[in-house]
C-alpha cells in the first residue's frame, strides 16, 4: 500500500504538486486565522490518521475515536476544512489540465484529436470541397439537463471560480513581483471567502433554481466561449487569413435544454414554470447580446474619411435619421462621421427595446439582427477594412446565429400516459395541434 501511494505521488506532475501545496498552505492559514492553531491541528491530525488507516485497522479505530471526541461544532468545522481542500485540489487539477493544453497548443503541429488536427485529417481524406460541404450540414446539439441532486450552492461554485481566476493570474509568467504578490493576496482572500461560504443547500432545489444555475453557465462561460470555438475552426480552415475574410466556419452549435421543460416525473415543472423559463432565457441572451453589441460598437471608431459607409448602410442611416431627427442629431453629435459605430450602437438600442418588449423599435426576429450585423460587415469590407469586418464583429454574428433570442431550444418532455390522455380528450389531436400552433405564434410575437 505504501509503495503504491508513493508511486501515485511520483506520478503527479511537479507543477500540479506545487499548486496543491500552495493552495493547501493558504487554506491552512485561513483555517488558523478562523479557529486558531487548535482547529488546524485537529484537521492535520485527522488527515494523517486517515492516511494511516488505509494501512492498518488500528488507525481506522483511532480515526473513529478522534472524530468521536469532537463537539458537533468542531466536527462541522473539520468537515468544512476537508470540503474546501478537495474543492481546491479539483481546481488545481483543472488548472493544470488547461496549462498542459496551452503548452501543447504552442506546438506548430496540430495537437492530436484537436479541432485543427481533425480538419487537417478530413481535408486529406475527402478534399477541401467535400469538407466544406460537410461543415455546411454540420449541427451539434448539446442539451442542458437539470441536476436536482446537486448539493453545491451556486455561491460555492462562484467562489471556486474566483479562486481559479486568481490562480491563473498568479501563474502568469509575465507577472511582475508586485503583481504576483497582489495575486497571492487576492487568492488567499478568495479562499477565505470560500471557507466562510455555506457549502450545502438548506432548502429543496426548485425548477427555477435549476434554470438560474443553467443561465449562470451561459452568462459566465458559454456566451464568451462559443465564438472562440468557431474562431478555432476558422483558423484551421484558413490559417493565413482568419479575421481578414468572410468566416469559413458556420455557426453549427444549437443548444437545447430540459431545464424548466422536463415534467416527466416532476410535477413541480408546470406550464407556468415553463413559460417563466422561456422569459428568463430570453432575458439573459438579450442582455448578453446588447452588452456585446455596445462593446463592439464603442470600439468601432473608424471615421468616414478612412472608412466611408457603403450605399446599403447609408440608406439604413438615412431611414433612421428621417424617423427620429432629434435623437439622431444627438447621436451624430456624440460620434461625428463614425457611421459604422452609430449604426451598431443603434443595434444595441434595438436589442434593449426587444428585451423590454417595446413595440416599434424592437427586433421581430434574430434574422433581423443578423441582417443588420451583416450590413455593417459588408460596409466595412467594401471600405477596405476587413479586420474590422471579420474580427470581433464576426464573433457577435456567431453569437447571434447560435443563441438567437431564446438561448436554447426548450425541450418539453411529458409522460406518454399524459400525452395519450390529451390526445383522446374532446377534439383530440387536431384541437391539441391548433392550441400548440396558436401558442407558438403568440410566443414569437412576445419576443
Amino acid at each position: 500500500m505504501t509503495s503504491s501511494r508513493a508511486s501515485a505521488r511520483q506520478a503527479i506532475p511537479d507543477a500540479l504538486r506545487r499548486d496543491v501545496r500552495m493552495l493547501g498552505e493558504q487554506l491552512g492559514q485561513v483555517i488558523k486565522d478562523f479557529g486558531g492553531p487548535g482547529l488546524l491541528k485537529d484537521v492535520e491530525t485527522l488527515r494523517k490518521s486517515v492516511i494511516k488507516a488505509r494501512e492498518a485497522d488500528e488507525f481506522e479505530r483511532r480515526t473513529e475515536t478522534i472524530v468521536g471526541s469532537w463537539s458537533l461544532e468542531r466536527a462541522e468545522q473539520v468537515a468544512r476544512a476537508f470540503t474546501c481542500y478537495f474543492h481546491l485540489v479539483n481546481l488545481a487539477e483543472e488548472h493544470h489540465r488547461a496549462r498542459v493544453l496551452r503548452e501543447r497548443d504552442r506546438d506548430p503541429e496540430p495537437v492530436p484529436e484537436s479541432l485543427a488536427a481533425t480538419v487537417a485529417d478530413l481535408r486529406r481524406k475527402v478534399g477541401r470541397p467535400r469538407l466544406m460541404e460537410i461543415l455546411g450540414c454540420l449541427e451539434v446539439h448539446p442539451v442542458f439537463t437539470a441536476h436536482p441532486t446537486e448539493a453545491r450552492r451556486r455561491a460555492v461554485v462562484t467562489a471556486i471560480r474566483r479562486v481559479g481566476e486568481q490562480l491563473d493570474r498568479f501563474d502568469d509568467p509575465k507577472s511582475s513581483q508586485s503583481e504576483r504578490r497582489e495575486s497571492m493576496r487576492r487568492l488567499t482572500e478568495e479562499i477565505d471567502s470560500l471557507w466562510r461560504t455555506g457549502q450545502l443547500r438548506t432548502s429543496h432545489v426548485t425548477p427555477l433554481d435549476e434554470v438560474r444555475s443553467m443561465t449562470a453557465v451561459f452568462d459566465e462561460t458559454l456566451f464568451r466561449v462559443v465564438p472562440e470555438i468557431y474562431r478555432g475552426l476558422d483558423w484551421a480552415l484558413g490559417p493565413s487569413d482568419s479575421g481578414m475574410r468572410p468566416a469559413l466556419a458556420p455557426a453549427f452549435l444549437r443548444f437545447g435544454s430540459w431545464v424548466g421543460g422536463d415534467r416527466d416525473g416532476n410535477d413541480s415543472v408546470t406550464a407556468r414554470i415553463t413559460a417563466e423559463t422561456i422569459l428568463i432565457q430570453a432575458e439573459h441572451v438579450l442582455l448578453a447580446l446588447e452588452a456585446a453589441t455596445t462593446r463592439t460598437g464603442r470600439a468601432l471608431t473608424a471615421d468616414a474619411a478612412t472608412t466611408p459607409p457603403d450605399a446599403d448602410l447609408r440608406r439604413r442611416l438615412d431611414a433612421l435619421r428621417a424617423t427620429d431627427p432629434a435623437r439622431w442629431a444627438e447621436v451624430e453629435k456624440r460620434s461625428p462621421s463614425e457611421h459604422h459605430r452609430q449604426f451598431l450602437l443603434h443595434v444595441a438600442d434595438r436589442l434593449r427595446a426587444t428585451r423590454r418588449g417595446e413595440p416599434g423599435s424592437r427586433y421581430e426576429s434574430p434574422a433581423e439582427l443578423v441582417s443588420d450585423l451583416h450590413s455593417v460587415q459588408g460596409s466595412l469590407a467594401a471600405a477596405g477594412a476587413p479586420r474590422q469586418a471579420y474580427g470581433e464583429l464576426q464573433h457577435l454574428v456567431w453569437q447571434a446565429e447560435t443563441f438567437g433570442f431564446h438561448l436554447a431550444e426548450l425541450e418539453v418532455r411529458q409522460h406518454s400516459r399524459r400525452v395519450r390522455a390529451g390526445a383522446i380528450r374532446p377534439g383530440g389531436v387536431p384541437a391539441l395541434r391548433r392550441e400548440l400552433h396558436t401558442g407558438r405564434r403568440g410566443h414569437r410575437r412576445g419576443l
